[in-house]
């Protein structure tokens, strides 16, 4: 975790974060990634990326959900492309292999579901 990274680790309070996108900036060059929230066994991660980034594929050891906060994000998984704009939801089955590009600066909340 870096420096600019806000963890909270609340399990027995409300927790309230306010503007998660400020919490992530988009860093020209740079993939950003953000742990924003971890309660329990719950985490919410940020990642940020820059017009033309991706991630290569690769696999997760949990299920996950991929949300986007900005932009717009290609996601590629089990031979499909599915392009998530704001308020686009996506579910990834366990080790299921994908890989997302941005379409133009964007953030996803990407969330490991049974951590």
């Amino acid at each position: 975790m870096s420096d600019d990274e806000v963890t909270l680790t609340q399990d027995d309070r409300v927790t309230h974060i306010e503007d998660v996108l400020a919490t992530a900036p988009i860093e020209p060059g740079k993939l950003g990634h953000h742990t924003v929230l971890s309660v329990g066994g719950a985490r919410v991660i940020v990642l940020a990326f820059g017009r033309g980034q991706h991630m290569r594929e690769h696999r997760s050891h949990h299920p996950l959900l991929l949300q986007a906060l900005d932009g717009k994000v290609r996601v590629t998984a089990a031979e499909q492309t599915f392009d998530l704009r704001p308020g686009g939801l996506l579910y990834l089955p366990n080790a299921l292999a994908h890989s997302i590009e941005a379409l133009e600066p964007s953030r996803v909340s990407l969330t490991p579901i049974g951590i």
